[in-house]
């Protein structure tokens, strides 16, 4: 059903004042409209001195007397909206602008799709656009040949790597970085429902994201640290599919005996208590469940006990970090800051958070 223009523009404005700067293109992709149209739309708005257009982009009006004159310019790309991650980075975003309206600098949006070479494009459309610093959260999963990854190395501006861990002894190791430690989320997860007396718990586990892999390396390590059986990974791997293939596969795991599960992330989480009371088995009852990412796992049925990293946290840290940058230049050591998760205690696990 076709929406008028009046409707359009009153999407638009929600979404540029949620996300303070967005290129049109990335804007006409996430309302699902076509491009031409968003441009018109846009015109119209900023004629009314409702947005304010540049190069390619638009943003909030400045309402700071004089304008931005003199303000840092900084450029943030993130995943594209259309991935599962979307509105986690959602949450990184509003803690970037929050900190950048904080300090008087300007915000820039990108967001970048998971084809080799997107990230590239979108940081030279933000150095066009006038970027001092950029922060990235590079698509590090498109491929496995190193080279691909040293433009970032290669900038004419301060970086920092977002929701990134570089490894030892790579070139990204020589960038700052603000990430969530995931290792110590799972960790969390694992202590808590070892403590309610499970000895071995379940992962179900997404592959296609970075934060996906950590999550799956952290489960190793916090059941050789706590002791657990670790039990065989549950491949999320169709989004389509998977709410039914892992609620089977869970239902086997109930009849081996496992007792608890941990399954990354929200969107796969929340749908199996339903699923798995089909088929006999109860959410804690039988199985205490904790999600990963607590994006909108308060709003299970039971609400889901959940992994929450601190999203706007990151956002906050890695713009006061690319500041720091580029106040002191190499003056500043590098950084690699990780920030801990909280573990948000519902009724899924059955259990109580402990004193």
């Amino acid at each position: 059903m076709s929406i008028t223009a009046d409707e359009r523009r009153t999407r638009i404005l929600e979404v540029v004042r949620k996300l303070g700067t967005v290129r049109v293109t990335d804007l006409a992709a996430r309302l699902e409209l076509p491009a031409v149209t968003v441009r018109r739309d846009v015109a119209a708005l900023a004629e009314s001195g409702l947005v304010r257009r540049s190069h390619g982009s638009v943003a909030v009006p400045d309402e700071r007397p004089g304008g931005r004159s003199g303000t840092r310019a900084l450029g943030l790309i993130v995943p594209t909206v259309a991935h599962s991650v979307s509105q986690y980075f959602d949450e990184v975003i509003a803690g970037a602008r929050a900190a950048a309206d904080d300090a008087g600098a300007h915000l820039m949006l990108g967001i970048s799709s998971y084809d080799t070479g997107a990230d590239r494009a979108q940081a030279e459309q933000l150095l066009s656009s006038g970027a001092e610093g950029l922060m990235l959260t590079p698509n590090w999963m498109a491929t496995n040949d190193r080279q691909d990854r040293l433009w970032i190395n290669e900038l004419p501006v301060p970086a920092v790597l977002v929701e990134r861990r570089p490894t030892a002894g790579t070139p990204a190791a020589e960038l700052d970085s603000v990430s969530s430690d995931h290792h110590h989320g799972v960790l969390l997860a694992l202590r808590h429902l070892a403590a309610l007396g499970h000895d071995g718990v379940a992962l179900a586990a997404r592959r296609d994201t970075w934060s996906a892999l950590k999550v799956r390396t952290g489960y190793a390590e916090g059941c050789r640290i706590l002791g657990l059986t670790p039990q065989p990974v549950i491949d999320i791997d169709d989004p389509a599919t998977a709410p039914e293939a892992v609620t089977e596969r869970l239902v086997e795991a109930v009849a081996r005996g496992a007792r608890a599960a941990l399954v990354h992330n929200d969107q796969d989480a929340i749908q199996l208590p339903a699923l798995l009371r089909a088929r006999g088995v109860s959410v804690p009852g039988d199985l205490a469940l904790i999600s990963y990412d607590d994006v909108f796992a308060a709003l299970g049925a039971p609400p889901l006990t959940a992994v929450a990293p601190p999203r706007r946290a990151v956002g906050a840290a890695a713009v006061d970090l690319l500041l720091r940058r580029l106040r002191h230049g190499t003056a500043l050591p590098v950084h690699h800051i990780e920030l801990l998760p909280e573990l948000k205690v519902r009724a899924s696990c059955g259990g109580a958070a402990p004193a």
